[in-house]
């Protein structure tokens, strides 16, 4: 089989390499999509370091061609996503369900503890109970259910009620899907912060009640008068902390910044706690997904709760896998889709 293996920072090499076979409780998958992650992004650069070689690839989705003994309730032929992150099942996190958190995380060409070859290849071999099944929707569709779990995951920390009011910083592909969970959450109105017009137009057709250029118009003063005051709710979907900064500016008292773009490790920040205590925000994290995050993702995603056609702007085979890195840092179109068996 072809695989697009990462085989030092910056140098991406197209390999042959055996299909692998399946243990006892594995499943192997033809990988139909995979997208393009800032976590693959950040890997190939060396900004997050991993040993190498290694193939990436983490949001994806494909066919089941062959079975452990041991597999039940899955067979060759099924069509399923994947959920890269794969819990010990042993530790107190998971024990109680924050699978996210494990002790000792191993992902599927992710980030994790323990890393594992991942889906920018033709085959990967998966634990049995890391997929869900797609029914008829799409590889492409269906290889988002990874990122838009995590985006379920982040709006559950927040508690969002009907009618809260919501602001998302950055429109690309993460505070895209964001927007579409906080709107099926019922929050109203949202307002988006975006400095690139075809993000922002997109924002807006997908429902947003309201956009603005951050470069136009001081968001400090735009996104409360858009959305009538400070907002319940302030999402960070870049990781800079200016923007984390901005977003917690224009949260209400009473209600939760949510810092969902991966900052730098090495970032710092300062924070008043009297602000904190007097006006009861609060600042949320949202880290990876939970195995019920990753189903409900698959669900909303078969019944046509998220727009995701839209956010794939690019498709490609193995060999252009650098060709979505440097789309992704030119800031070029949104979601970058590998299509391993393409030309």
């Amino acid at each position: 089989m072809r695989t697009a293996t990462l085989t030092d920072v910056g140098e991406i090499e197209v390999q042959e390499r055996e299909r692998p076979e399946p243990t006892e409780s594995d499943v192997i998958v033809e990988i139909g999509a995979c997208g393009v992650c800032m976590t693959d992004y950040h890997m190939y650069h060396g900004t997050f370091a991993v040993d190498t070689p290694l193939v990436l690839g983490h949001e994806s989705a494909g066919t089941v061609v062959d079975v452990g003994e041991d597999v039940t309730g899955l067979d060759v032929g099924d069509r399923v996503a994947i959920n890269p992150t794969v819990p010990c099942t042993n530790c107190s996190y998971c024990k109680r369900g924050e699978t996210h958190l494990c002790e000792n995380n191993t992902s599927i060409g992710g980030a994790g503890e323990t890393i594992l070859d991942g889906a920018f290849a033709e085959y990967v071999r998966v634990p049995a109970i890391s997929v869900e099944d797609i029914g008829d929707l799409s590889f492409e569709n269906a290889a988002l259910a990874e990122p838009l779990a995590c985006c379920i995951h982040g709006v559950d920390q927040v508690d969002v009620e009907l009618g809260d009011s919501v602001a998302i910083i950055g429109a690309g592909p993460i505070g895209l899907l964001l927007m579409q969970v906080f709107r099926n959450a019922g929050a109203s109105p949202i307002v988006v912060s975006e400095l690139d017009p075809e993000r922002r137009e997109l924002a807006a057709e997908l429902g947003a009640d309201a956009v603005i250029d951050p470069a136009e118009s001081d968001p400090l003063a735009a996104i409360p008068d858009a959305a009538g005051g400070p907002v319940d709710v302030a999402a960070e979907a870049i990781g800079l902390v200016p923007t984390i900064e901005q977003a917690n500016e224009v949260t209400a008292n009473g209600g939760s910044t949510l810092i969902f773009g991966v900052p730098d490790q090495e970032a710092t920040m300062e924070v008043n706690p009297f602000d904190i205590f007097f006006n009861e925000v609060g600042y949320r994290g949202s880290f990876s997904l939970t195995a019920e995050d990753f189903e409900r993702a698959v669900t909303m995603l078969r019944y046509d709760r998220i727009d995701a056609d839209r956010l794939v702007t690019s498709r490609i085979g193995l060999d252009d896998l650098p060709s979505a890195f440097e789309r992704m840092e030119n800031t070029e179109g949104l979601k970058n889709v590998v299509v391993p068996h393409s030309e």
